[in-house]
């Protein structure tokens, strides 16, 4: 979607069982969270917070914090090193195959123009399901076809646009073991063992981020696989070969998907806009 430039972050609240669905129901129903999933650990809910800024992903964060009654924790991205949500229908695991690792830091992309942010909040909602999806925005917004496009390839050329595709909802194509595997890694060398991780068969995304006090890690990873034990043997042979087994390491599988959306940054925006001219 849209929202090169905006800011994310991973938070997670330890919630007594008893009121797990209750705390959920709290954070999922925000419009910032777009992924919401119980995992095995005390720390039992974790979720991630879109937003414009850093600063507006924090104040989401605290409040969630503050509804739920529960200790939270802020773990903002760092850097990147594996970003791939493509899944191979075929295989046992999610990844297609081993890939150069490459590293990305986050970047500020120019921003989505204020008369441009109800195509934004369109684009970040996903295609329409019709024949020509494109007409449809263009109808909804009041604008060309031919300004939609435009827009849409200007926002790609600039890195505004960072992905457009499809949301895999990998539970329910049968990718039922979904685990996240947290290391603490030396800053000396976390670079190289994210790096490693991220080229290691079955690794779909690797993260550095913020570590906490009362949650050292900085290092994540995740595999997806149709069966717990599959997913295990990867995940121990991805650590064996980034020499992370040798690290504090712990891994939480999913036991619940409460929520499963694309970024949401736009979400406010009316498309209700004059139409625009297209400039050659």
């Amino acid at each position: 979607g849209p929202g090169r430039g905006r800011r994310g972050a991973l938070c997670a609240l330890a919630v007594p069982p008893a009121r797990l669905e209750q705390v959920a129901a709290i954070v999922s129903r925000d419009p910032a969270v777009n992924h919401n999933y119980e995992r095995e650990h005390a720390w039992n809910l974790w979720y991630v917070i879109t937003g414009p800024d850093r600063g507006c992903v924090r104040a989401t964060a605290d409040r969630l914090a503050h509804e739920a009654e529960a200790p939270a924790l802020f773990l903002p991205m760092v850097r990147a090193y594996r970003v791939d949500l493509g899944f191979d229908l075929r295989a046992p695991h999610a990844a297609r195959t081993p890939a150069r690792a490459t590293l990305h830091r986050e970047r500020i992309a120019r921003p989505v123009a204020f008369s441009e942010r109800p195509l934004a909040a369109l684009a970040e909602a996903g295609l329409p399901l019709v024949p020509q999806p494109y007409d449809e925005w263009a109808t909804e917004l009041g604008w060309p076809r031919e300004a939609v496009l435009a827009t849409l390839r200007r926002w790609q050329r600039s890195g505004t646009l960072r992905r457009f595709g499809v949301v895999v909802r990998h539970h329910d194509l049968g990718f039922a073991a979904n685990a996240m595997t947290v290391i603490q890694a030396h800053p000396a060398e976390v670079d190289a063992i994210g790096a490693a991780l991220a080229a290691q068969p079955g690794v779909t995304l690797a993260y550095q981020r913020v570590a906490d006090p009362r949650w050292p890690y900085n290092l994540y990873f995740m595999v997806h696989g149709r069966e717990r034990a599959a997913v295990e043997a990867l995940i121990a042979q991805a650590l064996a070969a980034s020499g992370a087994d040798r690290l504090p390491h712990a891994t939480l599988f999913s036991l619940r998907r409460f929520k499963q959306t694309g970024g949401r940054y736009f979400g406010a925006a009316v498309p209700a806009t004059p139409a625009l001219e297209v400039t050659a």
